[in-house]
């Protein structure tokens, strides 16, 4: 008897939320017979070397996402795995279309990481892939929110029966986070009776926001000697950088890029800021409280609110008040909140419980 197989469905491993859940996932999965399946429409990205041993890479090879449609569909007809659990919303319109072509019965589970309403719409993406959600999305077996305020959202804007879509939230947490969070740092900035430290993680893109944090730093930086690390690569790298020298807090802002352990600075930092115009939950937050990091966020749609409990386990602001994020990341220097309860309150996003419910929702 042949053994069944789940395939899982992204873009490339650039360094992104969506990019790490699925390594997560893939990492707490291991099933008896069954075999994992890792299709790229190209394998690229800071991320490959993290994908587990147990799972076999598919390369596509096809430069663009929707170009890999044809190449997904042979694989569909060739493999016939049990199910494709595709992530990303241009990915998803892809995984649709090509399970048409294929012709086959393999369930497909399509998971939205970001709500639609406040999705950019200034690319061709943004502007034409809801169009083809609101086609597609439909004839997929079920649709995955990570958090309910995506939900909420998806099927809002896609007209989906409430019966098609479930939330789960992401694997986030489990020992090896805490493992790499206690490796060495060999950073300057962490010496011992250093000024504190704010860190933010995420692209540098427009929906992060950072020129906001920046702004909000440069306020706190007038009142308290402190430094800033944003970890991250992106498009906005050169505007972020005019932003900080005009500012005139270039010794006390620094942009190292990507790294493969954001968890050692999570540990080591003051406190953990998110500053961004929306999301769909937000995995960095959850990390750096997971890390014991006290945390900052803004009130974005969507997951800000729901993991810190409408401002339980930290404070929430408005998106884009430089002034009140300035407040409040003052504020979390001389209030911070135990780190024991912010971990407690992460096991929510735990590995085990991701991995159960995705494979419920698979065998059943």
């Amino acid at each position: 008897m042949t053994k069944q197989s789940i395939a899982f469905f992204l873009p490339n491993l650039y360094g992104g939320g969506a990019e790490r859940i699925v390594i997560n996932l893939l990492e707490g999965m291991s099933v008896p017979d069954i075999s994992f399946d890792l299709i790229l429409a190209d394998a690229e990205g800071p991320l490959l070397n993290q994908v587990p041993n147990h799972v076999r890479l598919v390369n596509l090879a096809s430069g663009r996402v929707l170009k890999a449609i044809p190449a997904l569909s042979r694989y569909l007809k060739e493999n016939k795995p049990l199910a494709l659990v595709s992530h990303l919303a241009h990915a998803n319109v892809a995984a649709v279309l090509a399970r048409e072509l294929a012709g086959t019965k393999t369930k497909l589970i399509l998971v939205e990481h970001n709500t639609l309403t406040f999705a950019e719409a200034t690319s061709w993406r943004g502007k034409f892939v809801p169009m083809f959600m609101k086609w597609l999305y439909p004839r997929a077996d079920m649709v995955v929110g990570v958090s309910e305020g995506v939900t909420t959202d998806i099927k809002t804007q896609l007209g989906l029966k409430p019966e098609k879509v479930n939330t789960i939230y992401n694997p986030v947490v489990d020992d090896k986070l805490f493992f790499k969070a206690k490796a060495a740092l060999n950073h300057s900035w962490f010496e011992k009776n250093s000024p504190p430290v704010f860190l933010a993680v995420g692209r540098l893109t427009e929906q992060k926001d950072f020129s906001t944090l920046i702004k909000a730093f440069s306020l706190v930086r007038k009142e308290k000697l402190a430094r800033l690390i944003i970890l991250g690569e992106g498009e906005a790298r050169g505007q972020l950088e005019a932003t900080i020298k005009n500012l005139g807090i270039s010794e006390d802002v620094l942009l190292p890029g990507f790294t493969d352990n954001p968890y050692a600075y999570m540990y080591n930092a003051n406190a953990f800021v998110l500053s961004s115009r929306w999301e769909g939950l937000p995995t960095v937050l959850i990390e750096a409280m997971a890390c014991g990091c006290p945390v900052v966020a803004t009130d974005c749609p969507s997951g800000p609110q729901e993991i810190l409990a409408a401002g339980k386990y930290g404070e929430l602001v408005c998106c884009g008040d430089v002034l009140a994020l300035s407040k409040a990341m003052l504020n979390v220097l001389d209030n911070p909140i135990n780190s024991e309860i912010l971990t407690q309150r992460t096991q929510d996003f735990s590995f085990d419980k991701a991995v159960s419910r995705y494979l419920e929702l698979i065998t059943n």
